[in-house]
């Protein structure tokens, strides 16, 4: 079994959990610029995509936080050991697929897979997942525009998959790339400062994926 189950009885944030499940909206997002200078740069001089070297960092850092890997179930919640990531990815007439994809493994490995995937999907994909869905981590992305704000649609209730989304990354005054990336989360198990820990790994892992290609 690849989740445990909380106890809720001596779950601390057992009051505020009740809480924000009786909310009509209990979701909380934010967006933060990250600095992907490095990463962009990486990318490029291994010719690595960069849309799937982001998304290894984006996973592994949502991993890393127990509450991104918790779900909602019957009133209580579980905890996944590992949540896959499920994306978004356009197909040639236009729409799009689901595609899921694991990062648990070296980074050579899970590019080289993740890749095969892509291909995979872009040409028999579709909108149905192959997998536990609950699991998941939703991500999604806006490359052709940078944003200052995202509202996106959720299921409601104690649906409560989180949903990482990024944009264009553009140049600024001190010529830094600089992305938009987005969080959505539930309030029931998520608040600010499992948010702010996210983005903080995040830049820790695109730091770390940006020192690799030395190594490789």
């Amino acid at each position: 079994m690849n989740y445990r189950i909380l106890d809720m009885d001596t779950f601390a944030r057992k009051d505020h959990f009740d809480y924000f499940r009786t909310l009509a909206y209990p979701y909380v997002g934010v967006t933060v610029t990250v600095d992907v200078t490095a990463l962009v740069r990486e990318c490029k001089k291994n010719q690595w995509s960069f849309f799937l070297t982001f998304l290894h960092a984006a996973a592994c850092a949502a991993n890393a936080i127990p509450e991104f890997r918790q779900r909602i179930r019957n009133g209580g919640i579980i905890e996944y050991e590992v949540c896959p990531t499920s994306h978004t990815e356009m197909k040639e007439d236009g729409t799009y697929c689901y595609c899921t994809l694991h990062h648990d493994m070296d980074f050579p490995a899970y590019l080289s897979r993740a890749v095969q995937q892509q291909k995979a999907c872009r040409i028999a994909g579709s909108i149905k997942e192959d997998e536990d869905v609950e699991s998941m981590l939703f991500i999604s992305t806006l490359p052709w525009i940078s944003y200052s704000s995202l509202i996106q649609p959720v299921a409601g209730g104690d649906e409560s998959n989180p949903r990482i989304t990024w944009g264009k990354y553009e140049e600024d005054a001190k010529g830094r790339l600089l992305m938009p990336v987005s969080v959505l989360v539930h309030h029931a198990l998520v608040d600010g400062l499992q948010i702010a820990s996210f983005y903080s790994m995040l830049d820790q892992k695109v730091r770390e994926l940006a020192e690799l290609s030395s190594s490789l």
